[in-house]
C-alpha cells in the first residue's frame, strides 16, 4: 500500500469534514441576526435545528449502507454534492419555514460525511492507526467551526447574510473537483484480512455491538450539537457579546477541540503499543475524555466570561478525544466492507438524541436558563461510557457471516 497516498486520502476526508462544518456552522453564527430579522424565539430556533437533525437521523441509516454499496468514491461524492447544493439554498431564506426546509435538506446530505470518513479510514489504515486517522479527519469539524465565526461574520458585514451561505456552499463543489479524479479504493484492505462480503443491514441491527454503540451515541453526540448550534447564541444572550466579539472568541473552543482529535488517537495508540487490548484501550480512552466533559458544569456557573470559554474548550476537547476512539470502533469489530453501514446505523442514535435534547434545550432556555442545560450536557457523556462498558461487549473482529 502506498503510505503517502493514504495520508492524501485522509486529508481529503479532513477537508470534506471542514467544509461540512463550515456549512453547518454558518447558521449558528448567523442565528442572532436571522432570529432578530425573522422574530424567532428559542423554541422556534430549536425546531429549525430539529428539522436538520430529523433528516440527519433518517439518512444516517441510509447513507452508510449506500456508501458501502456504491463505493467510497461515488457514495461520499454524492453526499457532499447534495449538502453543498442545500447550503446554497439557504441564501434564499425568507422566514422560519423556508429556513427549516433548507436545514432539512442539508441534514440529508451531511449525514453521509462520517460514514464516508469511517469508510476511508477502514480502507486505508490498520487498527493501530485507525483512531489517529479518525481523529485527523474528524479534526476537520473543529477547523470548519474555527473558521466559521470570523469568516461568516466578515462576509455578513461585507456582503450580507445570504452570501455567507452561498459562498460556503460553493466550497463543496470545489472539493468534488479534487475528490473525483483522486480517490481510489486500495487493492487490499489495510487490516490485511481476506476480502469479506458485506454484512446485511438486517444482520447488523441485531448485533449486540451495533445496538449498544447506537445507544451510547444518544448520550455523547448531542453534547457536541449543543455547542455547535447554541454556543454563539449563549455568548450573545447570556454573556451579552456583540457580533464582533462572537466572531473574535467563538472559535476558541473549536480550536482546542481540534487538538482533542489527535490526543484521542494518540492515547489509545499508546495503550495498544504497550500491549493493552483494543477493547480496553478504546473504552478507557472514551471514559477518560468523558470525564473532561464535566467541565461544562462550572462553565455555566462562573461569572467570568473568559473562564467560561476556557471550561467549554476543555469539555469540547474531551468530546473530540472520545469521538476519535468511537470512530475507530466499527472497523475494530466488523469487516471493512461494512464499516460505513455500522457507523451510519449507529449515528441514527446520535441524531435521535440530538433531536430530543435540542428541543429540550430550547424549552429549558426559554423557561429557565442555560444552567440546567450545561449541567445535563456535562453528565451525559458518562452515560455513554457506561453503556460501552456494560452493554457493547468486547471489541473483537467479527466475520461477515452472511452474504447480502
Amino acid at each position: 500500500m502506498n503510505s503517502s497516498r493514504r495520508w492524501w486520502m485522509i486529508a481529503l476526508a479532513f477537508l470534506a469534514t471542514a467544509i461540512n462544518y463550515l456549512d453547518r456552522q454558518a447558521l449558528s453564527v448567523a442565528a442572532p441576526v436571522l432570529r432578530d430579522q425573522f422574530h424567532m424565539s428559542n423554541t422556534e430556533y430549536s425546531r429549525i435545528l430539529f428539522a436538520f437533525l430529523l433528516a440527519y437521523t433518517i439518512m444516517n441509516g441510509v447513507s452508510g449502507p449506500l456508501i458501502d454499496r456504491l463505493g467510497t468514491r461515488l457514495g461520499y461524492g454524492l453526499c457532499i454534492a447534495w449538502w453543498s447544493a442545500a447550503a446554497l439554498l439557504h441564501a434564499f431564506t425568507r422566514g422560519a419555514w423556508t429556513l427549516g426546509i433548507f436545514r432539512f435538506l442539508l441534514g440529508i446530505g451531511e449525514a453521509g460525511n462520517w460514514p464516508g470518513g469511517v469508510k476511508v479510514v477502514a480502507e486505508w489504515f490498520p487498527e493501530k492507526e485507525r483512531a489517529l486517522a479518525s481523529g485527523i479527519f474528524n479534526s476537520g469539524s473543529a477547523i470548519g467551526a474555527i473558521l466559521a465565526p470570523p469568516v461568516i461574520v466578515w462576509v455578513m458585514s461585507t456582503l450580507g447574510w445570504p452570501w455567507a451561505f452561498a459562498l460556503t456552499g460553493l466550497t463543496g463543489f470545489l472539493w468534488l473537483a479534487v475528490w473525483w479524479p483522486s480517490y481510489r479504493t486500495p487493492q487490499q484492505p489495510a487490516a490485511a484480512q481476506a476480502p469479506a462480503e458485506r454484512i446485511p443491514v438486517r444482520t447488523l441491527i441485531r448485533s449486540r455491538f451495533v445496538l449498544a454503540f447506537t445507544l451510547s451515541k444518544v448520550f455523547l453526540d448531542p453534547v457536541w450539537y449543543f455547542y455547535i448550534f447554541w454556543f454563539p447564541e449563549y455568548l450573545k444572550r447570556a454573556r451579552h457579546f456583540e457580533m464582533s466579539a462572537i466572531g473574535s472568541y467563538a472559535w476558541i473552543p473549536f480550536a482546542v477541540a481540534g487538538a482533542g482529535n489527535f490526543a484521542g488517537g494518540m492515547l489509545s495508540g499508546a495503550m495498544l503499543r504497550r500491549g493493552m487490548s483494543i477493547n480496553a484501550a478504546r473504552k478507557l480512552s472514551v471514559t477518560l475524555f468523558a470525564l473532561l466533559m464535566l467541565a461544562a458544569i462550572p462553565a455555566v456557573l462562573t461569572e467570568q466570561a473568559w473562564l467560561s470559554i476556557a471550561l467549554v474548550s476543555l469539555a469540547m476537547f474531551g468530546y473530540t478525544g472520545a469521538l476519535a476512539n468511537m470512530l475507530a470502533m466499527p472497523a475494530d469489530v466488523f469487516p471493512v466492507t461494512s464499516a460505513a453501514s455500522v457507523y451510519g446505523l449507529a449515528s441514527m442514535g446520535s441524531g435521535f438524541g440530538g433531536m430530543i435534547f435540542t428541543l429540550v434545550t430550547g424549552w429549558a432556555v426559554d423557561h429557565y436558563s442555560y444552567t440546567p442545560v450545561f449541567i445535563g450536557f456535562g453528565l451525559l457523556p458518562l452515560v455513554c461510557a457506561g453503556v460501552l462498558w456494560s452493554l457493547a461487549g468486547p471489541l473483537v473482529q467479527q466475520p461477515a457471516l452472511t452474504k447480502e
